[in-house]
């Protein structure tokens, strides 16, 4: 869970993209309306389709990051967890409400997804080589990470954006073993509406 939540507020909040001429701009458009962004709150569904299972695997949540410093990443079916970011503390709070996990992990996490809401990240060429291109109303980004602990984990990971709000609505994640997540954000609200 933990993995996959890092990658993909990581994502969500357009971190560390570069790319060359119109996919130079179009990234620009999309750090100059992440600086603008004070909240972001939508609810995902996460399918995680693995090799050594045979039926795909789905949660459901909520989540919210606002400005400067709070995220919540909360799974709510088919169990609840959640992951709470404030004020540079991390907590990882498992189905009883209790503390579980570790808060190092989600401390350094912390840091990259508020930089990345602030649009700070948006230009930073040595996380990933980038290519992005506009499909039917969408900015599609494929994502080759740079990063060795990034390219450890991910072959390639591909970002959905609407043009409209400039965030992401949906994330693809192929790891290296051959299994891949999909999350799709529904029901997006940034700054309240």
């Amino acid at each position: 869970m933990r993995r996959i939540v890092l990658f993909f507020v990581y994502c969500l909040l357009a971190a560390g993209l570069a790319a060359q001429g119109h996919g130079q701009q179009m990234l620009q458009e999309m750090a100059q309306a992440a600086r603008k962004i004070q909240t972001i709150e939508a609810d995902f569904t996460q399918t995680r389709h693995s090799r050594m299972m045979k039926a795909a695997q789905v949660s459901q949540g909520k989540m919210l990051c606002r400005q400067p410093d709070l995220l919540r990443w909360e799974y709510t079916k088919p169990r609840r967890s959640t992951l709470i970011l404030e004020a540079g503390e991390a907590r990882l709070l498992g189905e009883d409400g209790r503390k579980a996990g570790r808060a190092s992990f989600a401390g350094s996490l912390a840091r990259m997804i508020m930089n990345s809401v602030a649009g700070k990240s948006l230009t930073d060429s040595s996380a990933f080589q980038v290519t992005v291109e506009e499909k039917a109303g969408e900015y599609e980004a494929t994502l080759l990470p740079l990063r060795k602990e990034m390219k450890r984990m991910y072959d390639r990971l591909i970002l959905h954006f609407d043009t409209r709000q400039s965030t992401v609505t949906r994330i693809e994640l192929y790891e290296k073993s051959g299994d891949r997540t999909d999350i799709q954000l529904h029901d997006i609200r940034i700054n309240g509406n």
